[in-house]
């Protein structure tokens, strides 16, 4: 018997049946991960954030396959040629393709030719040949001739024959699993320029000549060869080593041949069977299922660069925050000037300018002057200087009004304005600052992100925030999908302030949608700061389901009630009461006080409803209530006189900010305004598999420089500082999509898909892999 849905999860989760069970009833009755995961750990049996992601993403995988082998089993016995071995077949098939092949050959299809040849009557001639191969082909073929249904002479019977045995073939689920496996055991991606391109496809020069395994190609790779192939600049093909001499069977004729029973030992009909073996694979199964492999090789990758995308996204969204200090957001420019925007410890604008300290008005003085006038008026403590063009330069200013103003005490910190451009145009921006213009909206958006990077970057599409690997030639849907599960799950761990988050904030609380958020803005408004939690309930439309789901993520900081600053839910404010009772103290002299918490014993206040683990995290709550799951807020200083790829020098050690991490190794921003690469073998001195392992996103690291290749724009980096420039060199050549180039920019346009034919087969693959 085929196992259940739930058990086949419990298996790939390593988690018990009931787990499985109780997360799934959960998520059917409408709770988020998030909810599921903090308050909901005695039912689930303490399943985390990325199990319940996982299961949840497979259990609608398994629930679509259930619906189609339903669908699958219908259709055949509406034709009434279901048997029982088949519905077996059908039953034990666990994944769609195992389906698909089974149904292959009575799912209704258009007239082929097989199937006029079967209506002209040469359906036993086919059989005949193929039980008896001592029978002479052309012989036996006479017996078939009627001209009525086109059939003249012994080749017109001979080719319908071969018709229909072909179709049974292809249509075999043993025999299509069987070159299956040999594809991706012995398989070879290669790669080749279109004839005439050589030119015009000059970047993907390292691709021109190319061959990998299948079961071997890293995602990031198989990326690069698709963008060239879409591009048009690539032929690609999946291909066996060693070829076999002319006139023999290769491994996958051979591989079709015995599965039919096909041998040639002399016999009448053996070339004939043998030939239509070799004509099967070519002719009808070699396109199907290369086209097959490079979608399931697209697939794989596209998962890998979309896990690579989501694992970056979270450490940038989780980075630490300055928090809410009076920050001076500048947005660098030259010939329009540096955009200035004055942010609150709340975030509120509260003043702008525009400065010209760059070419062409080169007003230096006038333009220090006024940052100095806008700290001392809003007593500022912090510059945020975007890291577009120019940024060095207003670095420069900034480090200069520092120097000759040290009583304002104010810190320089370079911030990254990946997205900036396209949050500055939105509509969310419009709305937030009708009367503002577009490159000052930015200015304050750069300020804001070094008070709370999460805050701020909730408001740009994840995929404009540039921290990943090809991510506008993947699947959009399913990228959006897992990008925006990473954003809802971080910013429910850092939970949010209900008087002060933004409605674009509040919409990614679990629970909530961009209208009840809103609603939440508009109330607040209008009747002033919640005073507690239970003031929520009087928004509009925030029934107790959904209070039930974001009460616990929503702070009400200063409120009536201090477990409202927590991550306590209020549901369980009984057990806290029950606690204090038994303890003869108060909410408020408890709150911080460790030695009497961590001296509590959990098992005393756990009952049916709340378990030890529960129990645990409401002591922790209230041991450090609120508390932040970021890093301390820290730096990156980057070298006076080096801001461009000319100033730098091979073997200079600098400090540099972690930009984004990718399979192949991390980029580096140094203030050059070009990120270098860290390849994954310069990463450590110890064996790196995932470069994510040794440094994530917004890390501040120290780098030396290998190599700079100023015609290329490419900066090789090693965070291994014993390393040498001759050591570089020294190393085997790397393989092409290794090598140090430009990181991704992040407001880049999404690439069209150019993908023109270059013969049938190449058509075909282009149109599967597009879709």
């Amino acid at each position: 018997m085929p196992l259940s849905i739930e058990h086949r999860l419990a298996d790939e989760l390593k988690a018990t049946q009931r787990q499985v069970v109780a997360a799934i009833a959960l998520l059917d009755e409408g709770a988020t991960v998030p909810f599921i995961a903090r308050y909901r750990k005695e039912v689930t049996g303490g399943l985390d954030d990325t199990q319940l992601r996982t299961l949840e993403d497979r259990l609608g995988y398994l629930r679509e396959l259930e619906s189609r082998r339903a669908a699958i089993v219908e259709s055949i016995e509406s034709q009434g040629v279901m048997t029982d071995a088949l519905r077996v077949q059908i039953i034990e098939a666990d994944t769609k393709q195992r389906l698909e092949d089974l149904y292959l050959p009575y799912k209704p299809k258009r007239r082929t030719k097989a199937q006029i040849a079967r209506e002209a009557g040469l359906g036993p001639l086919a059989e005949a040949l193929l039980a008896d191969p001592t029978l002479a082909p052309e012989t036996e073929a006479t017996r078939y001739l009627n001209t009525e249904a086109g059939i003249a002479d012994t080749k017109a019977a001979l080719d319908g024959a071969r018709q229909i045995l072909i179709e049974q073939f292809s249509e075999n689920a043993a025999l299509l699993d069987a070159l299956r496996s040999l594809l991706n055991e012995r398989g070879r991606i290669v790669s080749a320029v279109v004839e005439g391109k050589e030119a015009e496809g000059a970047k993907f020069r390292d691709w021109f000549d190319f061959s990998e395994p299948v079961g071997h190609i890293p995602s990031h790779r198989l990326l690069a060869l698709l963008r060239g192939r879409n591009e048009g600049m690539l032929r690609l093909s999946i291909e066996l080593p060693d070829p076999p001499p002319a006139g023999e069977l290769g491994p996958c004729e051979s591989l079709v041949a015995r599965h039919a029973g096909i041998r040639d030992t002399g016999r009448a009909a053996d070339r004939w069977l043998v030939e239509t073996a070799r004509w099967a694979w070519s002719v009808k199964i070699a396109v199907h299922l290369e086209l097959e492999l490079m979608n399931s090789l697209r697939e794989r990758a596209e998962e890998e660069a979309i896990r690579v995308f989501a694992g970056n996204l979270k450490d940038l969204l989780l980075a630490a925050p300055a928090g809410p200090r009076v920050t001076i957001g500048l947005d660098p420019g030259l010939r329009t000037g540096v955009k200035v925007a004055v942010v609150d410890g709340t975030g509120k604008l509260i003043d702008t300018a525009t400065i010209y300290p760059h070419e062409p008005r080169r007003d230096w003085d006038g333009a220090m002057a006024e940052i100095a006038r806008l700290a001392k008026k809003h007593g500022a403590d912090l510059i945020a200087i975007g890291n577009g063009t120019a940024s060095r330069e207003t670095d420069r200013l900034a480090a200069e009004l520092i120097k000759r103003h040290p009583e304002l005490k104010l810190t320089k910190v370079m911030v990254s304005e990946a997205g900036a451009s396209v949050y500055s145009a939105s509509a969310l921006a419009a709305a937030e600052f009708p009367d503002l213009d577009v490159s000052l909206r930015g200015a304050a958006s750069i300020g804001r992100r070094l008070q709370d990077p999460l805050a701020e970057l909730v408001k740009i599409d994840p995929k404009s925030i540039g921290v990943g690997q090809y991510q506008h030639d993947i699947n959009q849907t399913r990228l959006a999908r897992m990008l925006d599960a990473v954003v809802e799950d971080c910013v429910n761990a850092v939970g949010v302030d209900v008087n002060t988050a933004s409605a674009a904030l509040l919409s990614r609380i679990s629970g909530l949608n961009s209208t009840l958020a809103n609603n939440i803005v508009a109330h607040r408004d209008s009747h002033g700061p919640f005073p507690d939690r239970r003031a929520l309930k009087a928004v509009p439309r925030l029934g107790e389901k959904t209070f039930e789901q974001a009460a616990g993520f929503l702070r009400v900081i200063g409120g009536s009630n201090p477990l409202d600053a927590s991550a306590v839910h209020p549901e369980a404010y009984p057990l806290v009461e029950k606690i204090l009772a038994d303890i003869q103290r108060d909410v408020g002299s408890i709150i911080g006080d460790s030695r009497t918490l961590k001296g509590l014993d959990t098992k005393r206040y756990a009952d049916d409803r709340f378990g030890e683990p529960t129990v645990n995290d409401i002591l922790a709550e209230l041991d450090k209530p609120g508390r932040d799951p970021r890093p301390a807020f820290r730096t990156a200083s980057f070298r006076d006189g080096v801001e461009k790829l000319s100033d730098l020098t091979e073997g200079m050690v600098l400090e540099g900010v972690v930009t984004n991490v990718t399979n192949f190794g991390a980029f580096v921003d140094i203030g050059v305004h070009q990120d270098g690469l860290v390849h994954i073998s310069a990463l450590s001195d110890t064996f790196v598999k995932d470069p994510r392992s040794v440094v994530k996103a917004g890390d501040v690291v120290p780098v030396k420089v290998l190599e700079v290749d100023l015609p290329r724009k490419r900066i090789a980096l090693t965070m291994r500082l014993s390393d040498t420039p001759a050591d570089a060199r020294k190393r085997p050549e790397r393989k092409p999509a290794d090598r140090p180039k430009a990181a991704p920019r992040a407001d880049r346009a999404p690439r069209k898909d150019d993908a023109r034919g270059h013969g049938n087969m190449a058509a075909a693959l282009a149109k599967a892999l597009k879709k």
